[in-house]
């Protein structure tokens, strides 16, 4: 199989560039392969959209942890203390 057969019918090889790409920069190479790749794929075209937005959400979901601080309020510390008293008598 040629060397362009390969990158054309590779979508293991696209997945995991495209999830590289999330994460950092991608050589010229690998660049060109996964375009070449998307070009003619219809299904890791889907793939990397999905990927992207589920990335974009994760991040969102950290970065709204990070800012708002998380407190108990005193009734769910009161039932938690009960239990634990109750489970150690």
């Amino acid at each position: 199989m040629s060397y362009l057969k390969k990158i054309i019918y590779n979508c293991k090889q696209a997945t995991f560039l495209i999830e590289k790409k999330q994460l950092k920069r991608l050589s010229f190479r690998e660049e060109m392969e996964l375009r070449i790749h998307l070009a003619g794929c219809g299904v890791c075209v889907l793939y990397n959209k999905q990927s992207r937005v589920i990335n974009d959400m994760v991040q969102q979901l950290f970065h709204d942890s990070l800012k708002n601080e998380l407190k108990l309020d005193d009734a769910f510390k009161a039932d938690l203390q009960a239990r634990i008293e109750e489970g150690l008598a």
